[in-house]
């Protein structure tokens, strides 16, 4: 016989956040005050550690980023509430800033806010304690724990001994209580992600025999009148090690509509005790709805649940970026390539990352985010808003706008911390005149005749060195035949490398630094044997995909990190004879099956695909694709894909089972290179990030 299984860790929420309610209500108080105290004192005290558990248990899967993000939505979770209770607290009287600040940091603002800080600091210090290796951090946290006993349940006992009182009044000085995230969440957290499992007959008695002794416990210490406060039983961690184990054995996925109702059940609930009381006083029913223990409870339970309800049902509903097509970024393949790309510039020379174009299609703040975490310090963009875009991303370091900025935006350079280049003489003695101290990067014209001063106009580069206003914090060049191996393309780089050369050894020759020197770009590290100065500025090759097929003289080995995927929004039947789409461009000879992918040209698509032979995979299968390309769709001939169905995956760039399209190919058949190919990729394709094995590898052996 098969046991059942349900998301039970995610559906006891929602019996721990009444629990929670119950701690707050008595709502046994007005019949039987032993009863009471056993069901909030006790029994509800499973709560707050079952909800570190399943913290704990959860995060133990995420990755270094996921915990970082679980941190973040804590924090603004706790934020939200303490503004949401601030007018509470002005009516109570409020706190003194002393009073604030240990609020805020330790006990929160509200008696059930201390959670929060608990959980955040509890985290943290989990993380630091598992540093020590988790043979050590667990009891490490369980004689933290046993330090935290006794300052609730156990004060009584020993603070007879002066020493120990003395230690706790130090304590009580800086928190109130002891249950926070030093010396009860870390316990609760590592038990839960050490794995622990019992088989269900067994974590079943052994949940009852460990409640039935804490309650003893409880009762025993209770009657000796020795509690400080009751949220901490020398059984609780024994007791939720077998309540948990039993949890686990019988979960199966998730349920997050009792996840998200029960923390608003918990968030909301005080503010209900309140509106309960006002409306009892205004409704003259407080004999029913406040003294009445259990009347209290069921009205402060009913109204936190309703709301609760509504509030979930007129949620923001999070879109699905998978639900029409998308972009999907590996970042274990951009991780890659700029470590190799690092490596065939040398090691004196620091990578720049291009992200202009949206990362030539790839999205440039996720681009910028993974390579920042991985060590990339600069990066190079084409406009303002692009360098602006990724400042409020949270992207530190140099980003170089590596295109013309009126000078007129010299306030929006500063403000952000840009790097604006230098275009011209012109350029830079407006930029000069702004009244802004600039940091900007001098562009030299050695050949491609673009932007820049003139190499050989030594007089004119000195002056911009001479001028005030702009801070030149480095010098480049750009190649612009170094995608070629013909033999006079070959001289023309060398000319131009050479020109460079020679410029900044009479800028140093004179006594000026230059600041960092680039010239590399990406097919500058693939062709040349040139030195890369202190910075390569890597593009397209960053991306795993070289512009074309040409051959190169340095071939690295680098992996594609786009893949192009869109979603069958149908499937229809044609007879031979019938035609499709646009001009009837596609006339069917057979019994044809044609299947709509929902992609087109105003994603980015080349129109021209559809008529040079374009193909896409179908359930691992290449399809040709049929007809002119439309603005919002294209069609695919999928008569020889057995079971093609709506909402079934279409691969237009990357790899489905054992065939591949690659970004080059694409290229070619629409008569370009994978530059623009990728740049034209459209703002209304989502960037969904390919999850990463050897992060979420990482994060398990920290938590385990």
């Amino acid at each position: 016989m098969t046991r059942s299984r349900l998301p039970a860790l995610d559906l006891f929420r929602l019996g721990a956040a009444v629990l929670v309610v119950a701690i707050h209500t008595s709502p046994l108080e007005s019949f039987s005050p032993d009863l009471d105290f056993w069901l909030t004192r006790v029994a509800a005290r499973v709560a707050v550690p079952f909800f570190l558990m399943v913290s704990g248990f959860f995060l133990a899967k995420k990755d270094q980023e996921g915990i970082g993000r679980f941190l973040k939505k804590t924090l603004l979770i706790y934020l939200a509430a303490v503004i949401f209770y601030l007018p509470m607290n002005l009516y109570a009287g409020g706190f003194s800033p002393t009073d604030w600040l240990r609020g805020i940091l330790w006990e929160g603002t509200l008696y059930h806010l201390w959670y929060f800080p608990a959980l955040i600091w509890g985290v943290l210090f989990t993380r630091l304690l598992l540093h020590l290796g988790r043979r050590r951090a667990l009891p490490i946290a369980a004689i933290l724990y046993l330090i935290g006993l006794g300052g609730d349940s156990y004060y009584g006992i020993v603070s007879a001994f002066p020493v120990i009182r003395q230690f706790y009044d130090l304590i009580f000085s800086v928190t109130e209580y002891t249950r926070n995230g030093i010396f009860l969440a870390p316990l609760f957290l590592l038990l839960s992600a050490a794995n622990i499992r019992l088989q269900p007959p067994l974590a079943a008695a052994g949940f009852c025999l460990t409640l039935s002794a804490m309650s003893a416990e409880a009762f025993w210490l209770h009657g000796a009148g020795v509690q400080r406060h009751d949220s901490m039983y020398l059984l609780l961690p024994l007791c939720m090690v077998c309540l948990f184990s039993l949890l686990v054995g019988c979960n199966s996925g998730r349920c997050r509509t009792a996840r998200d109702i029960s923390l608003l059940v918990y968030l909301l609930h005080p503010g209900c005790i309140v509106a309960v009381r006002g409306i009892a006083r205004l409704t003259g029913t407080w004999p029913i709805l406040v003294e009445n223990s259990l009347g209290h409870f069921t009205a402060v339970l009913t109204l936190s649940a309703g709301i609760s309800g509504l509030l979930y049902l007129f949620r923001p509903l999070p879109a699905d970026p998978k639900s029409r097509s998308w972009r999907e970024i590996d970042p274990e393949a951009l991780r890659y390539n700029a470590r190799v790309l690092r490596q065939a510039a040398g090691p004196d020379c620091e990578l720049m990352a291009v992200v202009k174009a949206d990362a030539y299609g790839h999205g440039a703040k996720t681009v910028a985010s993974l390579l920042q975490k991985d060590g990339v310090h600069s990066f190079a963009v084409a406009c303002l808003e692009e360098g602006i875009a990724l400042r409020r991303a949270g992207i530190r370091g140099c980003i170089l706008v590596l295109g013309w900025t009126d000078p007129r935006q010299a306030a929006r350079l500063a403000r952000w911390r840009l790097t604006q280049t230098v275009a011209d003489a012109a350029h830079g003695h407006a930029l000069s005149k702004t009244g802004y101290n600039v940091r900007v990067h001098l562009a030299v014209d050695t050949g491609m005749h673009r932007l820049g001063l003139p190499a050989d106009d030594l007089a004119a580069i000195l002056e911009m060195y001479r001028l005030p206003g702009i801070r030149i914090e480095g010098i480049f060049s750009h190649l612009c035949v170094s995608d070629s191996l013909v033999a006079d393309d070959i001289d023309y780089t060398k000319r131009q490398a050479e020109s460079f050369r020679e410029l900044i050894k009479k800028l140093k020759d004179r006594g000026i630094s230059p600041g960092k020197t680039h010239l590399m770009a990406s097919y500058g590290l693939l062709n040349c044997d040139e030195p890369s100065f202190d910075l390569a500025r890597a593009g397209i090759a960053l991306y795993g995909v070289y512009s074309d097929d040409a051959p190169v003289y340095h071939r690295l080995e680098l992996h594609p990190v786009l893949s192009l995927y869109a979603r069958v929004a149908s499937v229809r039947v044609l007879s031979p004879g019938e035609s499709a789409g646009y001009g009837r461009a596609f006339i069917a000879e057979r019994p044809t099956r044609i299947a709509v992918a929902a992609i087109g040209y105003a994603d980015g698509l080349p129109r021209c695909l559809g008529v040079r032979n374009g193909r896409v995979l179908v359930h691992g299968v290449a399809c040709p694709i049929v007809g002119r390309i439309c603005m919002d769709q294209l069609l695919i001939d999928v008569t020889d894909v057995e079971g093609v169905l709506p909402g079934d995956t279409v691969t237009l760039i990357g790899r489905d089972g054992s065939e591949v399209i690659r970004a080059e190919t694409v290229a070619e058949q629409c008569g370009t290179i994978t530059n623009e190919l990728l740049s034209r990729l459209g703002v209304r394709l989502p960037v969904v990030v390919r999850s990463s094995s050897s992060s979420a590898a990482f994060l398990k052996s920290l938590f385990s």
